[in-house]
């Protein structure tokens, strides 16, 4: 038996023990070694949300600088990422705030107006400068960078110029993006995802019209153009074939002498039934299609959900064979964004007055039954602490798509960020800990029943700009100084160096406030 089999034994062995303790006692401490070796370790940021200098060195506009100026009450606090957290600036020093937690890996994504500022034609220079520089800073410092190559902005000009996903011509200029980003930056970047939860910006945008470019029709939004009974799934198959186009040519003209891999990363709820009848149970099943499986079935078998093609028909397009045969397989691993779960009621065959999230679905979801909340709500309205959840919706990756390689490529906790509470107060964060810990073991007890799990990424390293949250709940590691831009971290900051050096510490927490201090 190898070194490498005979740790990786070990390691199942120290998860098992903890699943015995935690029956037993109903709390665990998990670190480093509970994961299998060579296990990854990051945490992670997206280009808009921390970056700022939004129109510094030939950056062009995107979908978000335009949304946030043009609609500001969209926002909470009517704010932007003009500056955010100035990570454009700041990018060394946050880099050595990583550093100094031990984290392995550092997942961010390329804004495609900086290194295309009209989205296709000439190339910013500067921009390609910014992240060779960022890309050669973290490796420097031993850090693997895990890069994303569309987080949620788009140029604003391929919108304009053609209506931007609602097109096919965005397949080759995404994928004269993507073969850009493998040319200059894969040399040292080994993880590419293509998109970052594109069944939350495609639904967002052409659902519910929140998101740019704020696409939809009654009764399932209120917006000036669009039609939210075909544009959400036109949209997405226009993202499917970009995906593919782009994985195609890595593995064409890349992979071989660059040796990295490709994925996709989806954001991955879990769902129970809300009453336990067969109704509900199968509402699940058929939300979890309308969710995880709309992106997740194109790129592994080839084309879209049964249960999606059974309620939608002709409204959801189709892969001809040879697309479909391109689109198939187009993966190497499968990235996973989980934060939290609901409860799921059918209104298939028990009609329901709204369904806010996936209303084709026809599933009502909420976080509450008979006025009990399903977990620990968080900062965020919506978002519970529920740690089973992390290890039932890795477990239906797993078995709906025969075990592929999963990395967790965001989990984290939102605080409300109140200007009137003390800055002592958003430091202990003694709920974020309690979430990480927990869903942390879940993960392990996944792995320990077969799923392959490569990596975890806490989201997110620094406190920044929440999309129509602004800058009114925190997610980061480090808490934010926005007017001074001073970084300072939190307990959740010092419990995830500890756990990556294989030291509790001692933290007791009550009412998620932490009780003593770190041992």
């Amino acid at each position: 038996m190898s070194v490498m089999k005979g740790n990786a034994n070990m390691s199942r062995v120290i998860v098992v023990i903890m699943i015995m303790v935690t029956t037993v006692l109903g709390e665990v401490e998990v670190d480093r070694s509970s994961f299998p070796p060579g296990f990854i370790f990051g945490t992670a940021s997206s280009s808009y949300q921390v970056e700022g200098a939004y129109l510094e060195d030939g950056k062009g506009l995107n979908n978000w600088d335009v949304f946030t100026h043009t609609h500001p009450g969209n926002i909470a606090d009517r704010s932007n990422g003009d500056v955010a957290d100035d990570h454009y600036h700041r990018y060394k020093k946050d880099i050595d705030l990583m550093h100094s937690l031990g984290v392995d890996s550092y997942r961010f994504s390329v804004s495609w107006s900086r290194i295309l500022p009209a989205g296709r034609g000439a190339v910013n220079m500067e921009g390609i400068k910014f992240y060779n520089n960022l890309i050669d800073t973290l490796l420097s410092k031993g850090i693997e960078p895990f890069v994303t190559l569309n987080h949620y902005d788009l140029p604003q000009n391929l919108q304009d110029s053609y209506g931007g996903w609602l097109s096919p011509h965005i397949i080759k200029d995404f994928e004269a993006f993507a073969d850009i980003c493998f040319a200059a930056f894969g040399d040292r970047v080994k993880y590419w995802a293509t998109f970052n939860e594109p069944n939350i910006f495609v639904r967002f945008g052409y659902l519910s019209g929140f998101f740019p470019p704020s696409r939809c029709s009654w009764p399932f939004g209120n917006c000036s153009d669009g039609n939210s009974e075909t544009e959400p799934y036109l949209a997405a198959h226009n993202v499917i074939l970009s995906h593919a186009a782009a994985v195609d040519v890595y593995r064409t003209k890349y992979q071989n002498k660059q040796g990295g891999s490709m994925g996709i990363v989806i954001c991955a709820g879990w769902y129970e039934p809300l009453r336990n009848i067969p109704d509900d149970r199968v509402a699940v099943d058929r939300l979890l299609a309308f969710d995880t499986a709309w992106f997740l079935d194109p790129i592994v078998y080839g084309d879209y959900p049964p249960e999606m093609r059974q309620m939608l028909g002709r409204r959801l397009p189709t892969f001809p064979k040879e697309m479909s045969e391109k689109v198939r397989g187009s993966y190497d691993f499968i990235g996973i964004n989980h934060y939290s779960t609901s409860y799921a009621k059918d209104c298939l065959f028990s009609p329901c007055l709204k369904i806010q999230y996936a209303p084709d679905a026809l599933v009502y979801t909420t976080g509450e039954r008979d006025g009990v909340p399903i977990g620990e709500p968080t900062g965020m309205a919506g978002s519970f602490v529920v740690p089973y959840g992390m290890e039932r919706i890795v477990m239906y990756v797993k078995e709906r798509y025969n075990n592929p390689v999963i990395i967790i490529t965001e989990n984290g906790y939102g605080q409300q960020s109140d200007p009137s509470a003390p800055v002592a107060d958003i430091l202990n964060d003694g709920g974020r800990i309690k979430l990480m810990k927990s869903y942390l073991t879940h993960l392990a007890a996944a792995i320990q029943k077969g799923a392959d799990v490569r990596g975890y990424f806490a989201w997110s390293i620094l406190d920044n700009f929440e999309w129509l949250n602004g800058y009114t709940k925190r997610f980061g590691l480090y808490y934010v100084d926005y007017a001074t831009q001073k970084r300072i971290p939190k307990l959740s900051a010092d419990w995830y160096k500890n756990f990556l050096n294989k030291n509790h510490g001692s933290y007791k927490i009550r009412n998620n406030k932490v009780q003593t201090e770190v041992i």
